[in-house]
């Protein structure tokens, strides 16, 4: 099995219908009128958590998902169809980063929970909407909004509720073999586990919690060294840890010190879990040495909850499995402290906040989310649009700041994707 717990999607929502121009031809009806319908609504993308995958593989073979776009408008009144959402499935446990901003947006914790990040674009408006007692036969009409693109960096965090620590060949591998249906890849050799593993174990009264068997740890794996490094983030969401420990090893207790020293060099949050120490192989051990070991790691370590077993022969594991059960029901679940964005490039942004950017001497931007929309509805070939977003930048007062900010005939003015040029107050493209 491969494993993939970071990799880069690019999402692209659905654009919205156009509007149409329509006219009402109809018999006995005088005059008739407009009748162009409005565009549908183009798809929203979504991000949805399901239990159903373990792994962000699938977007290695897929990393382009668009959604549909609205329909457009008709004569006779009738509006175009909004375009279906489309929901992508990621891993319970994916942290989702806008790659543009670099912000978290979104952390999917539990089975079900969606996420927006992208909203369809808007269907445009048919003429029947512009009709007004003054202007009762309007010749335009919008065409629908682009839908958004974004990058979006996905990083998988298991949700397990106990991490299996330890070095390479601790025994971690054969102790969630036996203690649930998960069939790890075992061998007497380093790294054998390149993957984390999860096994799910159901206590005496049916109850179940997941287990994780995080991949070996070594000296230098919080700096990169070794194989454990990569997967250290996994463990930041357990309730608590199960540290094992090769009793038959040549140095169990500065074993037992170094993979503490790297948790706490990746996370002082992390190195503060609860662990429940597991001496292991105590099979291939003699007595007099395996109680020569524990006296002294209780004389270094005091006052921790210790468990002898062997995994291979099952020995003990019953009297660790009931302690195991009762820690998962006293510890709750660490509070996720994702700190998360709120990032409006998922959504329409229609204010009216604006700001002018004079980038050159001859010309001005216009930045702002509601004349950036505008600007990209309105057709330069339409003088009836032209002369409307030029009214509704009046309104908002973009004209008497170009003019503080000395604008003079000639001039380039930009507002969203229209380049236009100043001449006496007014805009021609």
């Amino acid at each position: 099995m491969q494993f993939l717990d970071k990799t880069t999607i690019k999402i692209i929502s659905g654009r919205g219908g156009n509007g149409v121009v329509a006219w009402r031809r109809e018999k006995y009806v005088e005059k008739g009128g407009p009748a162009g319908g409005d565009g549908g609504r183009g798809g929203d993308v979504f991000l949805v958590a399901t239990e159903d995958m373990s792994t962000l593989l699938d977007f290695r073979y897929q990393s382009v998902f668009k959604a549909e776009n609205g329909e457009n408008g008709f004569k006779k009144n009738m509006h175009g169809k909004w375009a279906k959402p489309l929901y992508i499935k990621v891993p319970v446990g994916t942290l989702v980063r806008d790659l543009k901003s670099g912000k978290i947006i979104g952390d999917l914790t539990y089975s079900g929970q969606e996420l927006l990040v992208a909203k369809g674009g808007r269907g445009g408006r048919g003429n029947a909407r512009f009709a007004t007692p003054q202007k009762r036969a309007p010749q335009f009409c919008e065409p629908g909004e682009p839908g958004i693109t974004r990058e979006l960096e996905l990083e998988l965090k298991l949700i397990a509720d106990v991490g299996l620590l330890g070095m390479p060949n601790a025994g971690k591998s054969t102790l969630i073999s036996v203690i649930s249906s998960a069939k790890p890849k075992i061998a007497d050799y380093p790294f054998t586990t390149l993957v984390p593993n999860l096994g799910v174990v159901k206590n005496e009264y049916g109850e179940a919690y997941v287990v994780a068997d995080i991949p070996g740890l070594i000296k230098g794996a919080s700096e990169g060294q070794g194989l454990g490094h990569e997967f250290l983030r996994h463990v930041e969401r357990c309730r608590f840890l199960i540290h094992v420990i090769d009793s038959s090893s040549d140095n169990p207790i500065e074993n037992y010190i170094t993979i503490n020293e790297e948790l706490k060099k990746h996370s002082e949050k992390l190195s503060k879990l609860y662990q429940i120490i597991v001496f292991n192989k105590i099979d291939v051990v003699k007595e007099e040495d395996l109680e020569k070991l524990l006296k002294e790691f209780n004389k270094k370590f005091p006052n921790r909850d210790i468990f002898k077993i062997s995994a291979i022969t099952r020995r003990n594991l019953d009297e660790l499995l009931s302690f195991v059960s009762q820690k998962v029901n006293e510890i709750e679940k660490p509070v996720s402290e994702v700190e998360i964005e709120e990032d409006l490039a998922a959504y329409d942004n229609d204010d009216s906040e604006y700001e002018i950017v004079k980038p050159a001497k001859d010309t001005y931007i216009v930045i702002g989310g509601k004349i950036s929309r505008l600007a990209g509805i309105t057709d330069l070939k339409n003088t009836a649009q032209i002369i409307r977003f030029q009214n509704i930048l009046k309104s908002m007062g973009v004209f008497d700041k170009l003019k503080e900010m000395g604008i003079k005939n000639g001039d380039t003015v930009i507002a969203g994707n229209l380049e236009f040029v100043h001449q006496d107050d007014e805009l021609f493209g």
